[in-house]
């Protein structure tokens, strides 16, 4: 049985959490399509609000 993947815009937020964890840049964003972008952006900053809180992992 085959595994079913995340629809992309779960997988968006989650990797731009990743960034944000590691302290890389918005301007990073790998996304073009807006709904993408703004799934990841969304990740980003989740994850610097929680980097300046001081967890630093999920």
């Amino acid at each position: 049985m085959k595994r079913q993947k995340r629809d992309k815009l779960s997988r968006a937020h989650a990797k731009g959490y990743q960034a944000g964890i590691a302290g890389r840049s918005k301007e990073n964003c790998p996304f073009q399509t807006s709904d993408a972008r703004s799934h990841w952006l969304g990740g980003w900053r989740e994850a610097t609000g929680d980097r300046q809180l001081g967890i630093s992992a999920r």
